[in-house]
This record gives structure tokens, sequence and C-alpha cells, in this order.
């Protein structure tokens, strides 16, 4: 029996009353759903006959999300959304009990088990928050962030209670849980500028600070993305190459201290244009396993990992933001390199300045995976101070 089968088969052991057929195969049309419309006729008419159902349905429906596409995921969300409210509204028997223990099981796909969390909440509202500080360590991120949202706002109110050690004590607590961008530079900033807390960004996040940087090689007509210069070919940290105008170019040490990890090609090099540079860092893995290089780049870019393109994209200046771009990698034990073209273009706006990029190491669920031999985050440069008129 194939996995999805025997999973209809095991939810249909609650429902004897509805037959077997009917469940897989407008289930199964459900989870056919695939990109640019296709399947979605029929999956029109097996939406038609689930939300005839009642709410015997909803978690057979949860459960089938697993392993299906987001366009599938989305018809079945409406499905279970549509008979919970209707049953709901007739004072239906919901069946709360199975509601709470598919949000409680974390092997069930993230986004079902956000949605169950939701359906429960709307049945037992004291209940569900009482899940809540549970889903601290989930890896399910709609979850974790409902507990990382419940730590920062007890440190808030602890803060002003005047409380300043359970405060920074609930406020470290939700740093170390939060994954989200938004939550964790909330929290950061309550932890630095309330209670005068050092807080490492680069390592939470896993953001790599130590690089070689090599550049400029011509990027003319935007040639040079697909142009094969030598970094592409060999890493010898100690040779030397003909760049842009026939200018010799070398590798050279570059640590950045930004708390979300830009690697500037513009502080080294200059504002140049019409340009390509490359990125060389090693990263030294305490064991295989598979994580993710997260990627943040406006300028054209690619990357490979231990010596193989994984992906690379021929398009500037459309924006850039943490965790922009994937890469799912498989980390050997010991030493991998990570090579990283950035061109940039012709054009002059002031928008378009930025030659830079961003990565962290991190797994699925975006918490940090960090080298064995980590270096300490680079210390950021104290402050030029001016002096004033009147001290001259």
């Amino acid at each position: 029996m194939k996995p999805f089968a025997f999973l209809i088969a095991v939810s249909l052991a609650l429902v004897p009353s509805l037959p077997a057929e009917t469940w897989q195969d407008s289930l199964a049309k459900l989870r056919q759903v695939g990109p640019e419309g296709e399947g979605n006729a029929e999956a029109a008419e097996a939406w038609s006959e689930i939300t005839s159902l009642g709410p015997e349905v909803i978690v057979p429906v949860l459960s089938a999300m697993g392993g299906s596409g987001p366009l599938a995921r989305n018809w079945m969300r409406t499905a279970v959304e549509t008979v919970f409210e209707r049953e709901l509204a007739a004072g239906a028997a919901i069946p709360g009990e199975a509601i709470e223990a598919f949000v409680l099981d974390r092997s069930k796909e993230p986004n079902a088990r956000r949605l169950a969390f939701d359906l429960y909440a709307k049945l037992d509202a004291d209940a569900a928050a009482g899940l809540v500080p549970g889903f601290a360590d989930d890896p399910s991120p709609g979850l974790r962030r409902e507990a990382v949202a419940k730590l920062i706002e007890e440190g808030k109110a602890q803060l002003e209670s005047g409380d300043k050690e359970k405060s920074l004590a609930t406020l470290e607590a939700a740093l170390d849980a939060a994954r989200e961008v938004d939550q964790i530079d909330a929290a950061t900033k309550l932890l630095r500028e309330k209670l005068d807390q050092t807080v490492d960004l680069p390592k939470h996040f896993g953001f790599l600070s130590y690089w070689q940087l090599i550049a400029p090689f011509d990027n003319t007509d935007r040639a040079g993305f697909d142009r094969v210069y030598s970094p592409e070919m060999e890493i010898d940290l100690g040779a030397e190459y003909e760049g842009k105008d026939g200018e010799a170019v070398a590798w050279q040490e570059y640590a950045t201290p930004d708390d979300y990890g830009k690697v500037d090609f513009n502080q080294p090099f200059g504002p140049l244009k019409q340009v390509v540079g490359y990125a060389y860092t090693e990263f030294e893995a305490a064991e295989a396993r598979d994580a993710e290089l997260r990627l943040g780049c406006k300028n054209a870019w690619k990357v490979w990992f231990n010596g193989e393109l994984l992906f690379g994209r021929d398009e500037y200046h459309r924006g850039q933001r943490i965790d922009q771009y994937s890469l799912p990698v498989k980390l050997r034990e010991g030493k991998n390199t990570i090579l990283v073209k950035a061109c940039q273009n012709e054009q002059e706006q002031d928008w378009t300045v930025q030659w830079e990029f961003q990565m962290r190491v991190c797994d699925a669920t975006g918490t940090a995976i960090l080298a064995k031999d980590r270096r300490p985050t680079p210390e950021k440069a104290a402050p030029i101070r001016r002096r004033s008129k009147s001290a001259q």
C-alpha cells in the first residue's frame, strides 16, 4: 500500500460511515494540483465532495496536507476551514481532542499544524494558549512564532514592572527561540537598549563573517555573469590574475562585523560598475548533515559549494533581504568550500550602488549551524568623533 493510501486508510478507520473510495479519490485529486492550474478542474469537484461532509473530515484532510505542494495545500486548507466554520456555526460536535493531538504531533506538516492550532483556539482559546509555551523549539515556524511573541511580551511586561533580572532571562529565551527577522530584531533591541546586553547576531543567525575577496573582473554589457574567470576554475589564494582593463588582481582577506553578515565589495574595491567579484570561504563542519546556504543579494550572482555550481540568478537590483534564496546542501564532515560570484552592472542611480551579499548556514528551520572552528565575530570599528568648531 502506498504511503498516502495508508494515511487515508488510518484516517478512515475513525470514519466508518464514509466510503473509502470517495475519500481516496477526492483527496488524491486535491493533492495532485500543480503549478499553472494543473488539476484545478478535478480539484474543484473533489473540493465540493469533501466540503459536503461533516466535521469528521477535518483531521483526515489536515493529515493529507503532508507531502503535498503549496497549491494543493491551499485547496485542502480552504476545505478544512469551510467545513470547520460551517459545523461550528451549526453547533455540531467538532473533534477537539483529535485536533489538539494533531497540533502536538511534530511529525505532521508544519503549515497543517499551524492551521489546526488556529482551529483549536476557536474551540477553546484558554487551552490553546496553554500550549503556546511548548512551541519555543517547535519545527513549525508558525507555532514557534507564537511562543516567541509570548516571550517578548512577557519580557516587556517584566521590564515595565522593574524586574530586569526576569526580563533578561525571558528576552534571552525569546532570542534563542526566534527564527524570524522581525522577532529577532525586537528581542535584540530590548536586550541592547533596555538591558545593556551584548548580542552576537551574526552568530545567532549563522552568518559567515570571514572571506577572501578578489575583484574586479570585467562585466561590460553584463557578459561577466556567464564568463568563466580563474576563481571558477581553481582556488589558489596566493595567485594573481588579470582583471578588468588588464590590471592585476589578487585575493585579500575580508571580515565583516555587520549584524546581518553583509559582505560589501565596495569597501575594499570602491564603488565600481560593470565588474565581477568573487568571495571564497571554508566551513569546517562538525558532522556530515543536511543544511541550507541562505543568501541575500541584489546583484547577479552564482554560488558554488564544494566545487559544484548550486544556482545563480542573472538579475540586478531587484531588492535584497535575509534568506532571499535557500540552497539545500549536504555538509561533509570537515572542510567545505563556498564560492560566491557577485556581478555589478552599468546602472548609475543611487539605488544601484550596492555590490554586496550576505550568507548564512542553517538547517531547514532557520536554526544556525556553526562551524566547528568558528572565529569570534569581528568587532565593529569605533565611530570617528569629529572635533567641534569651538574646540578647534
